[in-house]
């Protein structure tokens, strides 16, 4: 097989171009006789830097891919990805999740590159590099940057994310001051690496490597670890070897493995972004997944893995009990695997490559028939607020549970006041105002912060009740929302409503006071409003230009919001999803002289 790089650095058929594409890249070191051995060239996505410190480890992970690449007979070219910070990025990182794909799909396309070592982490990132792989489709793999190291506060295990959200309450409540408040916050964050809970970021590399996209064992390592070099390393001699077998993302992330990640995704406890962002990658490979499929496929496993927010510990736990290999080995034992026949970036079945897997740590990955709940996965719920959005039920307290989901007259079901905030500024301003009444019986709704309204999907909806019922013991209220929350909270609300409220979805109809019912027997979610007063209130919106949301702030903000899906169809850029398989369907792009 005659590899891509040697169209730009060996092809005696046109040597103008050929002297053009090798000349510069010699500049630096590099020989002439390297860049025309035949040997795969193979990029190396770099998303680590100082902008993005949950993935700055990967400047140091890549010396050793580079390492395992040139011990396999390939060369190695390092590159830069458009950074992605979950807590760094405003207004919300996920508006760059779509803007760092487009960079990555230019450059995989454009340049002289056989495969490439996607390297992933924080958690727009995993999604993201996915997505670009999936379109391009030349050989790729990813590599975990890995986990935080536990963090410890008062001795007790503080995770990142989680603490911070059980701190705020304190502080509301007045029981710890701002100090403490960051010093809890700094405590739950002591090493290189991504959110040591099971937040998006440890759920989407998770889901990476039940993908069949990383090494098995490569997820969950802490970044800190040795291991973590060492699986570096091998992930670099392995992007060689699929290179020489032409084994692509489309080879490896079939209809198949998206259905495997689902149910690890139940017995994981993952993110409720998880659904937007496999949604998102399955359709740049022509896949279609809905809601309903999450459902269908993950709500009866069980929730294996204790790990905060809806257990107690963190990843190293995780790692050191037996990670995804641990998980996956209790799911095929229970014969709940889908397909254990799904491939994976060593060519080998799943059933194969976790064939000796084991759990050594029976307390953090339970049996699967002793697990920390039952019936984990996430719910889809539809109604005249919205045609779907879901909630994540392995999150659903014992004191949520109580008040909200067990009258006996009405098992599963609640109704109440809605109070209904114009976005995260709006409910800041306004959740401690007596006049609004709010008790234990409401349900709070924010809207406009959807993939157009907010721009971008933020994750505000896990919102907090008012000092006063915290103080009494309420610390979790129904919440409904058109964005999304931190995979890093414990909260049960109803999220990524689609169609949002800038796209007039039903949320953009509902007032302060209306009642809602959410009945999770039937998956419902409704205003009890009559249809003639909604259909009144609809004409009055339309009639004075739509829902409002604020105005562009940057050009990326007006050209993703023009073309951007919403979050059920994967918050994907419409026009791109035709794209597929490029490499393949629209041949070598032209040359630039």
């Amino acid at each position: 097989m005659k590899l891509r790089s040697q169209r730009w650095f060996d092809n005696p058929e046109n040597p103008g171009m050929t002297a053009l594409y090798i000349e510069r890249y010699l500049n630096y070191g590099i020989t002439r006789e390297e860049l025309q051995s035949g040997k795969p060239i193979i990029g190396i996505a770099q998303t680590g830097s100082d902008l993005s410190p949950c993935n700055r480890h990967h400047l140091e992970l890549a010396k050793r891919v580079r390492d395992g690449i040139v011990a396999s007979g390939g060369i190695c070219f390092e590159f830069p990805v458009h950074p992605i910070q979950e807590t760094g990025k405003r207004p919300t990182a996920m508006l760059d999740r779509n803007l760092a794909y487009l960079g990555l799909v230019e450059t995989l396309y454009g340049y002289p590159l056989d495969g490439v070592v996607l390297t992933i982490g924080c958690d727009k990132t995993t999604p993201a590099l996915l997505m670009a792989a999936a379109t391009v489709d030349i050989p790729a793999i990813a590599l975990s940057v890995g986990p935080m190291l536990n963090g410890w506060h008062n001795g007790k295990r503080a995770g990142s994310g989680t603490a911070i959200w059980a701190a705020r309450q304190d502080l509301a409540a007045g029981r710890i001051d701002y100090e403490e408040f960051m010093n809890i916050a700094a405590a739950s964050a002591p090493s290189v690496g991504f959110c040591n809970t099971m937040g998006t970021a440890s759920t989407m590399n998770s889901l990476a490597e039940a993908l069949g996209m990383q090494l098995a064992g490569s997820a969950a390592i802490p970044a800190p670890y040795r291991e973590r070099g060492q699986m570096s390393y091998e992930t670099g001699r392995r992007i060689v070897e699929m290179v020489h077998a032409d084994r692509k993302p489309s080879d490896v992330m079939t209809q198949k493995a998206f259905e495997n990640a689902i149910v690890v995704n139940s017995a994981i406890g993952g993110s409720t972004n998880a659904p937007i962002h496999l949604v998102g990658v399955a359709r740049h490979l022509g896949l279609e997944l809905t809601n309903e499929d999450w459902q269908r496929l993950g709500h009866e496993i069980p929730l294996l893995v204790d790990m905060q927010p809806a257990g107690q510990y963190l990843g190293e736990d995780f790692h050191r009990a037996g990670g995804v290999p641990g998980v996956i080995s209790e799911l095929l034992k229970a014969g709940v695997l889908p397909h254990p026949d799904a491939i994976t970036v060593t060519g080998e079945t799943v059933a194969e490559a976790y064939a000796n897997a084991s759990v050594s740590d029976h307390e953090v990955i339970r049996p699967y028939g002793q697990p920390v709940m039952q019936d984990a996965g996430f719910l889809a719920l539809k109604g005249n607020l919205f045609d779907t959005a879901i909630m994540k039920t392995s999150v659903i307290s014992e004191e949520f549970r109580t008040r909200y989901l067990s009258n006996p007259d009405d098992p599963e079901a609640f109704e109440g006041r809605a109070i209904v905030f114009e976005g995260p500024e709006d409910y800041h301003d306004r959740i401690e105002d007596p006049a609004l009444e709010i008790d234990p019986s409401c349900i709070l709704v924010i809207r406009g912060v959807g993939p157009i309204g907010y721009p971008g999907g933020a994750e505000v909806v896990n919102m907090q009740p008012p000092a006063e019922l915290i103080q009494q013991g309420i610390t979790a209220m129904p919440c409904i929302g058109d964005g999304r929350q931190s995979g890093t909270s414990g909260s049960p609300s109803i999220l990524n409503a689609s169609p949002e409220a800038a796209a007039m979805g039903g949320l953009a109809l509902v007032r302060t006071g209306d009642r809602i019912r959410v009945d999770l027997k039937l998956g419902t979610a409704n205003m009890l409003v009559d249809e003639a007063e909604l259909s009144r209130r609809r004409t009055a919106l339309e009639a004075e230009g739509g829902f409002a949301y604020p105005d562009h702030q940057t050009p990326w903000q007006e050209i993703q919001r023009g073309m951007v899906d919403q979050f059920d169809k994967g918050m994907v850029l419409k026009p791109a999803v035709k794209y597929q398989r490029i490499v393949k369907t629209k041949g070598m792009p032209r040359d630039n002289h």
